[in-house]
């Protein structure tokens, strides 16, 4: 696994979990930001994307979970604050379902808990079939403007070409692989409600593929939850709008150091 570790050997380390089809470069500003704050940041590239290694074929989310608790282990890292965005979020869900005594807070970004559809498994299998005959180009173009809503990408050019660039720079195998592996995932939304640690659930006010209500049903199912909207941010707010996100996750922290 490809990862970075920055900033101090604190007491409770950050760990941030990248979206389908990115790498951790997606993290950068909070991997900066935290990290100068004096936070301990821990940034992995899952399996199949990065610079981690390409498994071909299916990969169940609960492998993507197992594979960052190997990391933490291999760190000496035992309790976290885990946040993931997207299919990143999902993967933050499974380790929660798997590893709940590890996770002193959560935080959720424009992410689903409910179940696959019939009709999404079958389109997930479907795009999966196409980005190994395509490649990860054409999609790429195809949902830049979705992935970052489509006035930051006039307005933001810069993250707009690091969004293109890690779409188009992920191997079709392993991007491929998680898709089957999302095409069944199970619902979180039970195992949720059990969640006992502060909890901060973020979307973009525009995001298009994980819509606002996703986001109200999490917050209304997690007990004492908050919810974040951020304004003018599609699918990324954590690079549409930075500040706005790092504050959400401060203000996550805070909610950690006063319960503790």
């Amino acid at each position: 696994m490809g990862y970075d570790d920055a900033g101090p050997d604190g007491p409770l380390p950050l760990v941030l979990v990248h979206g389908h089809p990115f790498n951790r470069s997606m993290w950068a500003p909070q991997r900066e930001h935290f990290s100068r704050a004096g936070r301990r940041v821990i940034v992995p590239d899952l399996r199949g994307y990065g610079e981690s290694t390409v498994v071909a074929g299916t990969t169940p989310l609960d492998v993507f979970a197992t594979d960052i608790a190997a990391l933490l282990d291999h760190l000496g890292v035992g309790e976290v604050v885990l946040g993931g965005l997207s299919m990143g979020g999902q993967i933050v869900m499974e380790m929660h379902r798997l590893f709940p005594e590890r996770i002193r807070g959560l935080l959720l970004a424009d992410t689903t808990a409910q179940a696959e559809t019939p009709q999404g498994r079958r389109a997930r299998n479907a795009m999966a079939d196409r980005l190994l005959r395509e490649g990860m180009s054409p999609y790429a173009h195809e949902v830049l403007s979705t992935m970052v809503a489509p006035a930051n990408v006039r307005r933001l050019p810069a993250v707009a070409e690091h969004v293109l660039g890690m779409m188009r720079g992920t191997s079709p195998q392993g991007a491929a692989a998680a898709l089957r592996g999302r095409a069944e995932r199970p619902d979180y939304v039970e195992t949720l409600s059990q969640v006992a640690v502060p909890t901060t659930v973020v979307v973009g006010s525009d995001d298009e593929f994980t819509p606002i209500d996703d986001a109200r049903l999490m917050h209304k199912v997690i007990p004492g939850a908050t919810l974040a909207v951020v304004e003018g941010a599609g699918h990324m707010p954590n690079l549409e709008r930075p500040a706005e996100f790092n504050q959400a996750l401060a203000d996550l922290f805070d909610s950690i150091d006063r319960k503790g």
